[in-house]
């Protein structure tokens, strides 16, 4: 028998996470206690909740109510986005897995989950929409898509731009992915489709692995990275390690003529610096689908710059990439118990 503590929320409810679970291979018969946590949110109440979360961790929010109460019997835990806490997690001896249908897992005690070496299971949901957006932002703006939009709204029919020195076309461009992930490795097909020169910047994998996946990249080191590329896209996972890492000493590695893309999180950017890069046009532009605050402020630095794309932390916004994940995730819960290993076990 499977004892089974599901949280659903204003996103991925009870009733969806339930219902994978039941198609997972779990030891039956299944015994599901589903519980909700912020499930009666607006959208905007609830994206504020999402922003404490990442910012802060699991012990920032209130767990949902009654759940520890629940622990104590669990065998597997599902999330979404809910927060596990340490006292969760010490309520629970009886726990063998954790699942949760996100690719972050600032919503997980990880601490405690390596000193009790709980493996967690995680998906990376909107991996193909943040891929495609990715690539969006590429031309948007190295041809000023974005930036002649706004204009000709204001009644402008801009036709000079700050990086009008060094317009050309993608396949002339070499991009730098500081990140394989999965949404770095699906970039990187992507542009291999177009015939366009990649470099890598990733120390947990190797040319041969990319290459039995079909991805064609050349590794280099970040300071090749950020000196050589002309698009540099960052795809990196917010770590302490990570945190503020595209910093000062890099961005002023980036040619004149060379863009910097993030779709990833803004934390592993340093803001100031970038900031400076660009008021003082040392790069010819950036795009970026994450700011340091959302919603951004009035006064926001960012809002006075002429060669920067923002859009409103979208990337990963399709009908169907969240209401899928429980889905994905019970194939890889799957997959895992029946291998005993995954590329989706956290580290």
């Amino acid at each position: 028998m499977s004892k089974i503590v599901v949280v659903g929320d204003a996103y991925v409810s009870v009733a969806t996470l339930s219902e994978a679970v039941k198609e997972m291979q779990l030891p039956e018969p299944l015994e599901i206690r589903g519980f909700e946590w912020e499930s009666t949110c607006s959208m905007t109440e609830f994206q504020e909740k999402v922003r404490i979360i990442e910012e802060g961790g699991p012990e920032a929010v209130t767990p949902p109510a009654g759940i520890l109460e629940a622990m104590p019997e669990a065998d597997y835990l599902f999330v979404h986005i809910a927060p596990v806490s340490q006292a969760m997690l010490q309520a629970a001896p009886k726990l063998k897995l954790i699942g949760t249908c996100r690719g972050g897992v600032e919503h997980l005690a990880m601490e405690e989950i390596r000193q009790r070496e709980l493996p967690v299971l995680h998906v990376i949901r909107n991996a193909e929409p943040v891929a495609d957006f990715t690539i969006g932002l590429m031309y948007a703006v190295t041809r000023n898509i974005a930036l002649a939009h706004e204009a000709a709204m204001r009644g402008e029919w801009l036709k000079v731009f700050p990086n009008d020195s060094y317009k050309t076309t993608l396949s002339q461009q070499t991009v730098a992915l500081i990140g394989l992930g999965h949404v770095g490795k699906l970039v990187a097909k992507r542009l291999n489709s177009l015939g366009v020169p990649v470099m890598a910047y990733d120390p947990f994998t190797d040319e041969e692995a990319l290459k039995k996946a079909g991805i064609a990249v050349e590794l280099v080191d970040l300071e090749t990275a950020f000196s050589q590329a002309q698009i540099v896209s960052l795809h990196l996972r917010v770590t302490p390690e990570t945190t503020n890492l595209i910093d000062e000493r890099y961005l002023q590695l980036m040619q004149p003529n060379a863009y910097l893309i993030n779709t990833a999180r803004p934390a592993v950017l340093e803001k100031q610096a970038f900031v400076e890069v660009l008021r003082n046009h040392q790069i010819a532009g950036a795009a970026i689908d994450v700011v340091w605050q959302e919603p951004i402020a009035p006064d926001d630095p960012l809002l006075e710059l002429d060669n920067l794309t923002i859009t409103s932390h979208i990337a990963g916004d399709t009908v169907d990439a969240i209401p899928r994940s429980p889905f994905l995730l019970k194939d890889v819960v799957n997959s895992y118990l029946e291998q005993g290993e995954s590329d989706m076990l956290v580290k």
